[in-house]
């Protein structure tokens, strides 16, 4: 929760600053606009250079008495705004080993980096720390965002431990039962429009400016801040020996931005002697970064998302022009992978006893298909990020368990008598 006392909110001076990545124009880091008033463009945010690098602040980090895997790294975050720091605390999440999922994967070295097993169940928490603890530092009088699920469940939270009112626009029918009724436990105010997440989006934009409301979704860029930390922790779990290939789902496309920002700083500074290349996947039924990729980024088509992985199920991706740069920078890939796809790595996934929501498991997908396509080698090694709890999305795992055949098909519980001979001729447990 915050350190500082409402009196000493916003008056740390640090020097960082907000700039478009359009045309350039900067801001203060306390202005609150989301984009560029001159272009309407991006924001990123930029801090002074830290003044340690290489091993030396590597070190600082391991010596680091924050609990938070964010906020440990608050030389590369938000520095100077440890008086404000919301925190649970959050991070800190496993880099899991499955010989299971390797097996399918095809991949012989494979790591998966478990965000679902942050505070409200997925990598969201990070950027919100961020986010929130800006949000007090500029005085807001509430704060908004637009969602499929997640971002919602940690906007809820995190407002509730700074104590600040929440706003979260979902698009009707369309979100998750454990995600809805997380924001619902946390005290938000609800609105489910009658339309699709970019609605919602195009909404929580006019109603920051017309309510005062600080917007919260990953246009905002201390959300990529707190993001990056993703990549910063998992390369300080592996030695600072980076991976060949980091794989994540690919939706708003904020990720993908802080993990090109995170790899971007941590060879600048010394950190990494290498950067991974990232591999982005998306759902067929939601691609319009992979379709772009197909072009060589010239354009950006929306389209009308449909997918069951719903925290992507997004049509036109509000951080695209963060996110070029960064499978650019990489060499990077972006596929789309089918929901069957996405259906068996999560099938995968769970019967390993990790779990993940669908969309989690689309970077598991995507490993699976580019092992297959040659584009990674069997002796590289990968870490796919799973960005959700595996209770995120329960209507999935009832329905796949009538729905779908083999293995990795979830069970429904089999109603007997009690009685020891009816418990034994059920226990099927081989």
């Amino acid at each position: 929760m915050p350190e500082g006392s409402p009196a000493a909110r916003g008056t740390t001076p640090v020097p960082s600053i907000q700039r478009c990545l359009r045309c350039g124009h900067t801001l203060p880091e306390l202005d609150a606009r989301s984009v560029c008033p001159q272009c309407g463009g991006l924001l990123e945010l930029v801090h002074s250079p830290p003044e340690l690098r290489g091993a030396a602040l590597a070190e600082s980090f391991r010596r680091s008495t924050s609990p938070s895997g964010v906020w440990r790294f608050g030389a590369l975050v938000l520095p100077g705004s440890e008086r404000d720091r919301v925190s649970f605390p959050e991070g800190n999440t496993p880099a899991l080993e499955s010989d299971r999922v390797r097996r399918w994967t095809g991949a012989t070295w494979l790591r998966l980096k478990h965000e679902g097993l942050n505070p409200t169940g997925s990598f969201k928490d990070r950027g919100m720390a961020v986010g929130v603890t800006q949000a007090l530092r500029i005085g807001a009088r509430g704060v908004v965002c637009a969602s499929t699920g997640n971002t919602g469940a940690s906007l809820a939270s995190y407002a509730a431990r700074a104590g600040l009112p929440a706003l979260v626009l979902v698009p009707a029918g369309r979100i998750a039962v454990g995600k809805l009724t997380q924001t619902m436990a946390y005290g938000a105010r609800i609105l489910a429009v009658r339309g699709d997440f970019d609605d919602c989006l195009r909404l929580v934009r006019e109603a920051s400016d017309e309510l005062g409301l600080y917007l919260l979704n990953s246009v905002n860029p201390f959300r990529i801040e707190g993001q990056k930390t993703i990549v910063l922790e998992l390369l300080e779990q592996l030695g600072w020996d980076p991976p060949d290939w980091l794989a994540l789902p690919a939706g708003n496309l904020g990720n993908t931005a802080a993990f090109g920002a995170a790899l971007r700083e941590a060879l600048a500074f010394g950190l990494i002697p290498r950067a991974p290349r990232l591999l982005a996947v998306q759902s067929s039924g939601a691609a319009p970064f992979a379709a772009s990729f197909d072009d060589d980024f010239r354009t950006l088509k929306p389209v009308k998302a449909c997918t069951i992985a719903t925290a992507i199920n997004i049509g036109n991706p509000a951080s695209f022009e963060r996110a070029v740069p960064a499978i650019r920078e990489t060499r990077g890939i972006v596929r789309a992978v089918s929901d069957e796809e996405i259906l068996d790595a999560k099938g995968e996934v769970d019967a390993a006893g990790i779990g993940c929501e669908p969309a989690s498991a689309a970077s598991v997908a995507g490993v699976r298909r580019l092992v297959h396509e040659g584009f990674i080698s069997p002796g590289e090694r990968v870490v796919a990020v799973l960005t959700g709890h595996v209770l995120k999305d329960p209507d999935i795992i009832l329905s796949e368990a009538e729905s779908r055949r083999g293995a990795s098909r979830p069970s429904r519980p089999a109603e007997v008598e009690p009685t020891i001979a009816a418990v034994a001729a059920a226990a099927r447990l081989s």
